[in-house]
C-alpha cells in the first residue's frame, strides 16, 4: 500500500450541516486542510452554524477547502465520488454508535439524545472510507467523535469514540520492530526486514472485514504482539453486532493468526451490543491476558484465559459507572490492573485483585481526574499518565501514591507515553514521548522512580506527528521513536548513543 502525496486533508462528513459544525470544532490545531461533505442541506439556521465553525477554524490557523459540499447522489455512492475529488487522508466522522441515555420499555429499545440519522450517516461514511482506500490503495485514517454531552468542563467534541493508539511500536521474538496502526480499510503494518535494521517494509494492510477504526496493541510475554479491536457483523434479523476480537503476531512479517472473536458484554442483543465499549487488555506474570471492555449498564466486564486454558464467559464488575475510556497496567508483582474514567462525574475508578484466583476489589479513592481522552499506561509498571482535566498538564500517578506528579509542558492533547530502563551515564531514566503543540514530537526523560525530581523535555525537529507518537527501547538498549506523519509515512528516529544523553538523530521515513 503506497502513502499519498498530499498534505493532509481532512474531509468532515456529517449529515447535515449542524453535525459537520460540531465536527470541524474538534480540529483544534492549526495546519489541516478542512473540507466538509454533507448528506443532506438543513437549511440556513444550520449552513450558518457550520460557517461560523469554519471561520473559527481558519482563526486557528486551518485552511477551509472551498464550499461545503451538498450530496448529489444519495448514500455511500454520492459520498465515495466526493471523496475522489477531495484524497483526504483523514476523515473525522460522528460516532456510528452512540451511547444511550435511557431505556423506553414501552418499545423496548435505547432512548438516545441525538437524532439516528447522525449515527447512520457515521455508517456510511465509514463505509465510504473503505471503499476509497482499497481502490485508491493509499491510507486513510478516521476520527470518530462523540456529539452528546460528555465532561461538563469540556465541550462533546473533546471525547473520541475509539481511543489514540498507544504502544503500537513493538519488537517481536525474533527482534525485528513492527509498527500497527488502524485505518479505514483495516490494519497498517510496517516491519523491518532486518533486527536493528533502517529499513522498514509497508505500510501492509491486513486483513480484518469491518473492523472499527480503533486498535489495542498489546505484547506478552513471549515477545509476540496481541491486537484487539471492534467488528461489526451482520443479524439474519437485519441489524447489526459489534463485537471484540483479537489477533496476534507469531513471527514478523507473517501473516496474523485469524481475528477470533470474543463476543460482547452483552450478547444476542443488537441494541446493546452495538454500545459495547473499546477493549483495554493486559497480561500478568504467569502469562495470563485478562480484556475489559464497558458494558451497556456503563459498567465494567471481563473475560479472561489463563496459558494452555480456553476463554472464561464474560462476567461484569458492579459498581461505579464508567466511561468508554479504560486501561490496563500491570504491577511489579506481575497483577493486572485496571483504571477507568468516570462517566457521570470527574475522576478514575481502579479495579484490582491480589493474584488470579482473588476477587476484584473496586478502589473509588483514585486521587485525580484526567482530560478525557489521556488516560495511558505509564513507563513504569503500575504507573498511568494521563492530562489534567483542570491545567491539561501531563502527570503520573502510581498505586498508593497520595497524589499524582505533574511532569510539565501542558502543550498538546493527546496521551502520552513512554519506556523505562533507558541508561545514560549508568543511571535508569524513564523516557516520555508526547506529541507537542502543532503536531510536533516531544520527549521528556526523568530519573526511574523519580519523576518528582524533575522532567527534561526536548522537542524532535523536523516531523509533525499524527496521533500518538511511540517509543521502543528493544533489547540491546536501542530506542527507536516513531510517528505517522500527514503523509501517512512512518517516520522513524534512533537515539544516536545506548549509554550517553537524550540526543535523536534525523527522520527519516520509512
Amino acid at each position: 500500500m503506497k502513502a499519498p502525496a498530499g498534505n493532509g486533508r481532512v474531509a468532515v462528513v456529517a449529515e447535515c450541516a449542524a453535525d459537520a459544525a460540531l465536527l470541524v470544532a474538534a480540529e483544534a490545531a492549526a495546519g489541516p486542510e478542512i473540507a466538509v461533505i454533507c448528506l443532506r442541506d438543513d437549511g440556513e439556521e444550520g449552513r450558518a452554524a457550520l460557517d461560523r465553525a469554519l471561520a473559527d477554524a481558519s482563526a486557528r490557523g486551518c485552511e477551509v477547502s472551498g464550499r461545503p459540499r451538498i450530496l448529489d447522489e444519495p448514500g455511500i455512492t454520492g459520498i465515495v465520488k466526493e471523496l475522489r475529488a477531495l484524497q483526504p487522508l483523514r476523515i473525522r466522522v460522528p460516532d456510528p454508535d452512540p451511547t444511550h441515555t435511557g431505556w423506553d420499555t414501552d418499545r423496548n429499545c435505547p432512548v438516545h439524545d441525538e437524532p439516528p440519522g447522525r449515527a447512520a450517516a457515521a455508517l456510511l461514511a465509514l463505509d465510504a472510507a473503505r471503499v476509497l482506500q482499497r481502490e485508491s490503495a493509499t491510507p486513510v485514517l478516521v476520527d470518530c467523535r462523540r456529539t452528546e454531552a460528555a465532561t461538563p468542563q469540556l465541550p462533546a467534541t473533546s471525547c473520541p469514540r475509539y481511543p489514540a493508539v498507544t504502544g503500537w511500536l513493538t519488537e517481536g521474538f525474533d527482534g525485528r520492530a513492527t509498527a500497527f496502526l488502524p485505518s479505514a480499510a483495516g490494519v497498517l503494518r510496517w516491519t523491518q526486514p532486518r533486527p536493528h535494521g533502517a529499513d522498514w517494509d509497508g505500510p501492509e494492510l491486513l486483513p480484518g472485514p469491518r473492523l472499527m477504526p480503533g486498535l489495542r496493541v498489546v505484547r506478552d510475554l513471549s515477545g509476540f504482539a496481541h491486537l484487539f479491536a471492534l467488528r461489526r457483523t451482520a443479524r439474519t434479523d437485519g441489524g447489526e453486532n459489534v463485537e471484540i476480537v483479537h489477533a496476534a503476531q507469531y513471527r514478523s512479517g507473517h501473516p496474523l493468526s485469524p481475528w477470533h472473536s470474543l463476543g460482547s458484554p452483552n450478547p444476542g442483543d443488537a441494541y446493546k451490543s452495538r454500545e459495547t465499549g473499546f477493549p483495554a487488555a493486559g497480561f500478568d506474570a504467569a502469562g495470563g491476558v485478562v480484556v475489559f471492555a464497558r458494558n451497556f449498564g456503563h459498567s465494567v466486564s471481563y473475560r479472561e484465559q489463563r496459558p494452555e486454558s480456553a476463554w472464561t464467559p464474560w462476567r461484569h464488575l458492579s459498581g461505579l459507572r464508567v466511561a468508554d475510556e479504560l486501561v490496563t497496567v500491570t504491577t511489579p508483582k506481575g497483577d493486572v490492573q485496571l483504571f477507568a474514567r468516570l462517566r457521570d462525574t470527574p475522576g478514575v475508578v481502579r479495579w484490582h485483585r491480589p493474584g488470579y484466583d482473588a476477587a476484584w476489589t473496586e478502589d473509588r479513592a483514585v486521587p485525580f481526574a484526567p482530560r478525557p481522552g489521556s488516560l495511558a499506561a505509564g513507563p513504569e509498571p503500575g504507573t498511568v499518565v494521563f492530562r489534567d482535566l483542570r491545567t491539561n498538564e501531563p502527570c503520573v500517578w502510581q498505586s498508593g501514591a497520595h497524589a499524582p506528579v505533574p511532569l510539565g509542558a501542558a502543550e498538546g492533547e493527546a496521551p502520552v507515553t513512554g519506556v523505562p530502563g533507558v541508561r545514560v551515564d549508568g543511571w535508569d531514566y524513564s523516557l516520555l514521548v508526547r506529541s507537542g503543540a502543532g503536531g510536533s514530537c516531544e520527549i521528556g526523560a526523568f530519573a526511574e522512580g523519580r519523576p518528582d525530581a524533575g522532567v527534561w523535555w526536548n522537542g524532535l525537529a523536523g516531523e509533525a506527528a499524527h496521533g500518538v507518537p511511540a517509543v521502543l527501547r528493544d533489547r540491546t538498549g536501542r530506542v527507536t521513536v516513531a510517528t505517522l506523519t500527514e503523509g501517512a509515512k512512518l517516520a522513524v528516529s534512533h537515539r544516536e548513543s545506548h549509554a550517553e544523553g537524550f540526543t535523536f538523530g534525523s527522520w527519516y521515513s520509512a
